[in-house]
């Protein structure tokens, strides 16, 4: 896994915010990039952003890609988007991967609304507040995402809005499959405290 220089992460992220926000695209950080502002510094050679658009918005996307110069990666662009609600693109100038991820939820219009603006280069970049960013780890629920959040309580202790992620949490226990999202929080919760 090969790390990019830091300028180039900058300029990156200062790109990607100047060419969705000129398009009128709405978007916050989630994924590594959010977990180094939020909870434990972990070296990820990616960048994963939600995008407050579904996928019927793709041209918009897909111009802003090229201002920015992602490089989409899928050969059939508009079916992948339509499989999978993601965008997969390379960064042109650092090789660096970036997901966009297209989203139609309520839930993801505000966890956008409510993103963090964070100056970086020359960007107020947005990213995904330290709840939601735990809503969106224990969602996904793999062993990297649960460190994660722990991580996440362990760095943000009392400050974190309790209320609100189990809120969210409660409403997304509702997605078949994902009825054990209460009793994940309440486990890395007590992981959290036995550090």
């Amino acid at each position: 896994m090969a790390f990019p220089p830091p300028d180039a992460l900058t300029r990156l992220l200062a790109d990607l915010t100047h060419g969705l926000e000129s398009r009128h695209i709405p978007f916050m950080l989630i994924g590594g990039q959010a977990v180094v502002l939020h909870g434990r510094p972990r070296l990820t050679d990616d960048v994963d952003a939600t995008l407050g658009v579904g996928p019927d918005q793709l041209e918009p996307v897909l111009e802003a890609c090229a201002a920015i110069g992602l490089q989409p990666l899928p050969t059939d662009i508009p079916g992948f988007v339509a499989d999978t609600f993601v965008l997969p693109t390379r960064h042109a100038a650092s090789a660096m991967r970036v997901d966009l991820i297209f989203s139609t939820l309520p839930y993801e219009a505000e966890a956008i609304r409510r993103a963090i603006r964070v100056r970086i280069g020359a960007a107020d970049v947005p990213f995904a507040t330290a709840e939601d960013l735990l809503v969106h780890k224990l969602f996904a629920g793999r062993p990297r995402d649960l460190e994660d959040v722990v991580g996440v309580i362990r760095r943000q202790g009392d400050a974190l809005d309790w209320d609100y992620v189990a809120r969210w949490v409660a409403a997304f226990a509702e997605v078949p499959g994902r009825e054990d999202l209460p009793g994940l929080l309440r486990q890395v919760r007590a992981e959290a405290d036995q550090a």
